[in-house]
């Protein structure tokens, strides 16, 4: 039994036992094998797995994405229809710079909120230096 990996030591690739059980269940890394005394142990290529497994995700990519990609590589075959890594890389991409550009949206709204001196929301609504896109917020407004 190659058991170069167990619950302790997985911190060495960066994930913690909870982590382990969970990618196991989702089908990202495969049951381990266990002791006499019920302990788990991972073969030593489990190490290579996770660390991939943690680039992907932090990269952008879905753990179903993730599963999708580890088993279309281990069959190259033509047995899976889903797109590989350069199509769905492209697609994260994508989806990553539509992110950077909404952020950059919120970071010049909330400089010229601070900019504009604004104190509260309602009195910022009322404000036409205001920046926030809160003008229903002024109209909405039960007089009174």
């Amino acid at each position: 039994m190659s058991t170069a990996l167990r619950s302790g030591p997985a911190a060495g690739a960066g994930v913690n036992l909870q982590t382990l059980r969970y990618y196991e269940r989702r089908g990202l890394i495969s049951e381990p094998d266990r002791t006499a005394g019920g302990q788990r142990g991972w073969p030593a290529g489990t190490v290579v797995v996770l660390r991939v497994i943690r680039a992907a995700h932090r990269t952008g990519f879905a753990l179903d994405e993730i599963a999708d990609l580890l088993i279309s590589g281990a069959h190259r075959h033509g047995r899976r229809a889903a797109p590989g890594l350069p199509g769905r890389a492209r697609a994260t991409l994508a989806e990553t710079e539509q992110r950077l550009a909404d952020l950059e949206v919120i970071c010049d709204t909330l400089s010229a909120a601070v900019a504009a001196g604004c104190e509260d929301l309602r009195t910022c609504a009322e404000s036409p230096c205001c920046p926030l896109p809160y003008e229903a917020l002024a109209t909405d407004r039960p007089s009174g």
